[in-house]
């Protein structure tokens, strides 16, 4: 019995992601646009149940929902020859159609005023489902509703489906460019921490790898957004295969991602695909083994992540698993793995296992392919870990500071924005574990336990007496009593807010903090202004 999955499309970069991928899934399983299956899609082996499923007049329609809270692109795909695919009662679009404007805090704001409509939706989908195993979310890190409603959906959707899985494709912004969305690293710290929290498996897609790899593999010299997409629908596509064309192994998402994700929080992951082709031209590799597909996918020029991997910085794998599409032979496989450790082409992590495994998969009879073996690649690296640190370089740019002195503790921002970068502590800290560490990543699967998932990921809500407490705590003095004052490790009270005058006496607890004690007024205006509330006069808080 096909494990059912919902695909869910966040915002534009999500939604548009999501019809290059529902192209590339028509195209491969011979169902043409309207969702008529074509003639000449006689076989009968896929399994096409597992992302489609058949109306009333049989024709097959995508287990997707289209969420956005403005109407350009949704209207877009209504006006596609696609437009009959998708079932209409699938599509939400905000009824102001006014968007998020970039802003996280009111893409998240929204997303609580209609998440009954939305999940009206989910629940409909899931309940005509056989056997659902999980949902997949398409969506940007950067923009607003990407970021916001896709962090709320993130823990809504483990509250209101705690046993199914949760994996997303997750596009990060362009480092090499200065984006004109000033907000723009605020909002990928605060998606973090919900990825980190809330998601089972994180697909990272770094825009900049994205950029160099049409730009210096595909040569073209300015690729538009609908290549780049591509490339995605490409590395969506060749990665369930293994779910659509059934084998004797990964016949199921939890078997792919649990040889991956030795712990809950190291569930961030790399792809890398090779030969990479696209309509107007085939890219020149004429050699197209299994080992050398192997040896291709290993190389950071393939890798879809801009992420410092030289052997200076000690970064290693903890684990690859390869998809190999095509004709194969598997003792050539054999003889490849056996070739690449001989060579030490992967450097592996000191506490596990050099887990490399390889999953063989047919590709689609009704796509010409002008290679024999294709390859996708799938690993847990160190690396990942810079991705994050990229994005605490920007905020550390918008404080004025230099990257190299920049720490969460030390950067004056709004309240709002600094409560979460001091919760997410990053968890991609734990990324590089010495070698002295006995921990043991094994072979098997990593616990699914739904309790031990929610404690081990204990969220906080952001709430005005949160606010009033931190703000709270930033007032007071750093001086203890009789003259003692705090260790060098403990955070001061300089380290969340600008100095301010020091306090001549002992205030007793209140419930109220003036706006008025608070050095960073102009922060926490703008922030309000930005969401189209008035600043409250005073703030609660809990007593001490």
């Amino acid at each position: 019995m096909p494990r059912e999955i919902i695909t869910l499309q966040l915002g534009q970069c999500g939604n548009q992601i999501g019809f290059e991928f529902w192209k590339q899934l028509c195209a491969e399983h011979g169902i043409s646009p309207e969702g008529i299956v074509e003639e000449f899609a006689t076989e009968g082996t896929d399994r096409k149940d597992v992302f489609f499923y058949q109306a009333d007049d049989e024709h097959y329609i995508p287990r997707a929902v289209l969420l956005d809270l403005e109407p350009r692109v949704i209207h877009s795909i209504l006006n596609s020859p696609y437009a009959k695919l998708y079932n209409p009662e699938n599509i939400y679009l905000s009824e102001h159609g006014g968007g998020a404007g970039n802003n996280w805090a009111s893409g998240f704001s929204q997303g609580e005023k209609i998440h009954e409509d939305i999940f009206d939706i989910i629940d409909r989908e899931a309940d005509g489902s056989d056997s659902l195993e999980g949902f997949v979310l398409c969506h940007s890190i950067a923009g607003g509703t990407g970021s916001g409603l896709g962090s709320y959906l993130l823990e809504r959707l483990n509250d209101r489906y705690p046993k199914k899985l949760v994996q997303t494709y997750s596009v990060f912004p362009n480092q090499d460019e200065m984006s004109d969305v000033v907000v723009q690293p605020y909002n990928s710290l605060l998606t973090l921490k919900r990825l980190t929290q809330n998601a089972d498996c994180v697909v990272v897609l770094d825009n900049t790898a994205l950029n160099r790899i049409a730009t210096d593999r595909l040569h073209i010299q300015n690729p538009s957004f609908s290549q780049i997409n591509q490339l995605v629908s490409t590395i969506m596509s060749a990665s369930t295969t293994t779910l659509r064309y059934p084998g004797y192994m990964n016949n199921d998402l939890i078997g792919l991602i649990a040889s991956l994700i030795p712990t809950p929080r190291l569930h961030f992951l790399m792809t890398g695909y090779t030969p990479l082709t696209t309509d107007q031209s085939v890219a020149s590799v004429r050699k197209t083994t299994v080992l050398d597909v192997m040896r291709r996918l290993l190389q950071p020029k393939n890798v879809m992540v801009s992420t410092g991997r030289d052997r200076q910085t000690n970064h290693c794998y903890i684990a690859i698993l390869n998809i190999i599409q095509g004709e194969v032979d598997p003792t050539q496989v054999h003889k490849s793995l056996q070739r690449i450790r001989e060579r030490k082409l992967a450097n592996f992590i000191p506490w596990g296992p050099a887990s490399i495994q390889v999953a063989l998969s047919r590709k689609s009879p009704y796509l010409p392919s002008a290679h024999r073996v294709s390859g996708l690649m799938m690993a847990n690296h160190t690396s990942i870990s810079s991705v994050s640190l990229a994005s605490r370089s920007s905020v550390a740019i918008l404080s004025h500071q230099p990257p190299s002195s920049f720490s969460p503790m030390s950067t004056p921002i709004p309240c709002l924005a600094l409560a979460p970068i001091l919760e997410i502590s990053l968890s991609f800290s734990s990324l590089k574990v010495p070698a002295s560490s006995t921990t043991s990543c094994g072979s098997g699967r990593p616990s699914w336990s739904s309790s031990a998932r929610r404690t081990s990921s204990r969220r906080t809500s952001t709430s005005w007496t949160g606010l009033g407490r931190l703000c709270r705590s930033s007032l007071t003095s750093t001086t203890q009593p009789h003259g003692q004052t705090t260790s060098p490790g403990a955070p001061r009270s300089s380290d969340f807010l600008p100095p301010t005058p020091p306090v001549q006496k002992a205030q007793p607890p209140s419930c109220l903090v003036p706006l008025t004690q608070i050095s960073s007024i102009n922060n926490l205006s703008r922030f309000f202004s930005s969401l189209g509330v008035r600043p409250p006069s005073s703030l609660p808080c809990s007593d001490p």
